[in-house]
C-alpha cells in the first residue's frame, strides 16, 4: 500500500515560523522586472487537503508565482509560508515538504523509471535503505509497477507524465505543485492522473494545480482563482464564481467557467 506519510531523516534547519490555520499561505506576493509588474501583490490561502486552481491566459503571472512559492524565484515583495514556514527566509527547509510536477518533463531517459526515482530519492535525502522500496510503492501508485525496468523512450506521453508525477512524490511532500500535468496526454492516461490525483487529495495532500482545460479545473478544484495581468481578479469555489456571470439576454444553455473567464480576461485561458 502506498505509504503517503514517509518520513524522512534528514535533519530539517532552525525555521521561521508564522501561525495560519492554512496549510499554504500567499502573503502580498510581488514580482518586478524593471517597471514590469509581473505579479501585483496577490494573497490568498490553500486549506489542508484541499486542491487549489490557478487559472489564467499566458503572461497572466501563474509561472511567475509558481516558481515564487516554490522557492525557485526570489520575489520582490511578499512572502509564502508553507506548514507556518516561509519560502523566502528559510526556502532549504520548505523543500522538505514541497513537490513539484513541471509543465516540461523531468525525466532521465537513459535511465529506468525505477532508476529515476531512486535517483531522485537519493536528491530528496531518502536514506539508501529505503529508496528502492520507496520507489516501488510510488511506482505501484502511479501505476507503471510493471513498467519499472522499462525507459522512459519507451512510454507513451501520458506514462511519461504519471513517472514526472512519481518523481514529486518520493519524499511524500504535503504540498504538490502540478503544472498542467496532462498536456498532450490521451483521455485514458487523463483520467489516470485524475484518480492519483484524486486519492493524494484524500490522504491529505495540498495541491496547486494550473491547467489550459477548463473541465479540469471544474472537475478538480475545490476553489479557483482567476489571474489577469499580474492580478487575481476572481477566487472561490466553481459556484461562487459562476453566479457572477452576466444575465443571459439570449438563449439558455449551458454556462461553465470557460464563459466567465471570458467575462473576466477578454480573453481565452490559451491567449
Amino acid at each position: 500500500m502506498f505509504d503517503a506519510t514517509l518520513k524522512l531523516n534528514a535533519q530539517v534547519p532552525n525555521t521561521i515560523y508564522r501561525k495560519s490555520v492554512a496549510e499554504v499561505e500567499v502573503q502580498n506576493l510581488a514580482k518586478r522586472y524593471g517597471k514590469l509588474e509581473a505579479v501585483k501583490g496577490i494573497t490568498f490561502g490553500i486549506n489542508r487537503g484541499e486542491i487549489f486552481g490557478l487559472l489564467g491566459p499566458n503572461g497572466a503571472g501563474k509561472s511567475t508565482v509558481i516558481n515564487m512559492m516554490c522557492g525557485y524565484l526570489r520575489p520582490t515583495a511578499g512572502d509564502t509560508y508553507i506548514r507556518n514556514l516561509s519560502v523566502k527566509k528559510k526556502g532549504r527547509a520548505v523543500k522538505y515538504h514541497i513537490g513539484v510536477v513541471p509543465q516540461e518533463l523531468a525525466l532521465y531517459s537513459d535511465l529506468n523509471a525505477l532508476e529515476n526515482l531512486t535517483f531522485f530519492a537519493k536528491m530528496y535525502g531518502i536514506p539508501d535503505q529505503q529508496r528502492k522500496k520507496r520507489a516501488e510503492e510510488v511506482l505501484n501508485f502511479v501505476g507503471l509497477y510493471q513498467r519499472r525496468k522499462d525507459t522512459p523512450k519507451h512510454f507513451s506521453g501520458g506514462m511519461q507524465r504519471r513517472l514526472n508525477i512519481a518523481i514529486a512524490l518520493m519524499h511524500s511532500p504535503s504540498f504538490l505543485l502540478m503544472d498542467e500535468p496532462t498536456v498532450g496526454v490521451d483521455p485514458q492516461s487523463r483520467e489516470h492522473i485524475f484518480a492519483t490525483i484524486e486519492r493524494l487529495r484524500d490522504q491529505g495532500t495540498t495541491i496547486l494545480y494550473t491547467t489550459h482545460y477548463m473541465e479540469e479545473a471544474e472537475r478538480l478544484c475545490q476553489r479557483i482563482a482567476i489571474m489577469n495581468e499580474g492580478s487575481i481578479i476572481a477566487i472561490g469555489t466553481l459556484p461562487q464564481l459562476l453566479a457572477r456571470l452576466e444575465p443571459e439576454r439570449t438563449i439558455q444553455r449551458p454556462r461553465g467557467l470557460q464563459e466567465l473567464f471570458i467575462q473576466l480576461t477578454g480573453k481565452t485561458l490559451r491567449d
